[in-house]
């Protein structure tokens, strides 16, 4: 066989591996037809260095229209006073914010990766050199305490304050955070990449209208467009943090996704609110239905979520690596995870809908996915044949335009 055949091969492989399992990755989701012709059309071949209508480059005049649209209609769907479309990914967003905010030995709070802190809040800043001082938790709100965290920024004098988390159960107290780092003129920075989608969809809390001056986020998690990142900030940062996106962490921008992202754009202007609402009422559902199961999912007390995103502790089965092996098995994917009072090995699991409900599924199918979990357990070879007569039923993608299928091959 040819290499390039077994390229294709491993392909199409994945493909159906996929459309046979329950995609439950919380950073993760599937994009329309619409979204993949775009990520496919000659403008993945292009290069559009310098700003709209001051290329380098000639041959620009569509992707300046492209990346016009992109600006119009981002500002548009989150109200933004300023917005960069041009960074490719969330770590290079948060990255490109250090860089125009920040100097080397600069200090900044965030969240520690066990009380949910992404890698970028932490490594990533760290790479800048900047001092990382960790936010204090309440691990059983799951939350930012807000009375410690007065005392630590009043002490520390951080430049950034860094709010928004990987595991993202509930809305961070930004309001509150953004009135106490006034005091020491710190800005408050609010990585949206987990929940942008909810917010375009106007069922999470809005961190501009709260207060915060920059909103980081990918594009591909709640919102169901191609793998890359938007800032969004205020007019006085405008300058600061374009000259650190480009030419600064950004040479060319990826035009192919960034057309993929206006489709995504507009899909959501149309449908976000409906899905995002879906999203919420299907984690909720799932997450009930888990602890009616005898699973601990975390903050029952609380509603367990308002997120896409369900934290179950299963440290009595074995821990997160575990069982999130045993539910691959199953055809079942979720990934381990941290939890506040693990030191390195994970004691968790992390559960998102968002990718299930854009395939249609709703409070009905959550019941049936939270059974095979459980079963899943004991039996999981058993329940992956159950699985995947389940999933028969769930691979269009819905919420679009045109509903499409979800696992198209496109490699014959």
């Amino acid at each position: 066989m040819r290499m390039i055949d077994e390229v294709f091969r491993i392909i199409e492989s994945h493909h159906r591996f996929i459309e046979n399992a329950i995609p439950l990755i919380a950073s993760e989701n599937v994009t329309s037809r619409a979204v993949r012709i775009c990520h496919t059309s000659d403008f993945g071949h292009r290069y559009a260095i310098g700003d709209i209508g001051e290329r380098i480059y000639r041959g620009c005049e569509f992707i300046d229209r492209i990346e016009d649209l992109a600006v119009k209609l981002t500002k548009e769907l989150f109200k933004a006073e300023h917005v960069n479309v041009r960074p490719i990914s969330g770590t290079l967003a948060n990255l490109a914010v250090y860089f125009a905010l920040t100097r080397c030995k600069d200090r900044i709070l965030a969240l520690p990766e066990n009380c949910g802190g992404h890698t970028s809040h932490d490594f990533t800043a760290r790479i800048r050199e900047l001092k990382v001082v960790y936010l204090p938790f309440d691990s059983d709100r799951f939350n930012i305490d807000v009375d410690s965290a007065r005392k630590k920024i009043i002490e520390k004098r951080p430049k950034l304050i860094i709010l928004g988390a990987s595991l993202f159960l509930f809305p961070h107290p930004v309001e509150e955070i953004v009135e106490i780092a006034r005091e020491v003129n710190a800005k408050v920075v609010y990585d949206a990449s987990h929940v942008l989608g909810l917010i375009a969809g106007k069922q999470f809390q809005d961190p501009i209208k709260e207060g915060a001056d920059v909103v980081t986020a990918s594009t591909h998690k709640t919102f169901p467009g191609p793998q890359r990142a938007i800032i969004l900030c205020k007019k006085d940062l405008a300058k600061a943090i374009d000259q650190a996106v480009m030419p600064g962490v950004v040479s060319n921008h990826h035009i192919h996704s960034l057309a993929g992202y206006v489709v995504a754009c507009l899909e959501m202007m149309e449908f976000g609110e409906a899905y995002a609402k879906q999203i919420v009422k299907n984690a909720k559902r799932l997450a009930e239905r888990l602890y009616n199961l005898g699973f601990d999912v975390l903050c029952p007390d609380l509603g367990f979520t308002e997120s896409h995103q369900i934290a179950v502790d299963v440290s009595k089965l074995g821990g997160g690596d575990k069982v999130a092996k045993i539910l691959e098995r199953a055809g079942i994917l979720t990934n381990k995870t941290l939890l506040p009072w693990d030191a390195d090995r994970p004691s968790g699991i992390r559960i998102g809908v968002q990718e299930v409900t854009r395939l249609g599924m709703k409070e009905d199918e959550m019941d049936t996915i939270a059974e095979f979990i459980f079963k899943a357990i004991e039996d999981p070879e058993k329940v992956k044949r159950e699985v995947s007569e389940f999933k028969r039923e769930f691979r269009t993608v819905k919420f679009a335009f045109e509903e499409s299928p979800a696992y198209e091959v496109i490699y014959q």
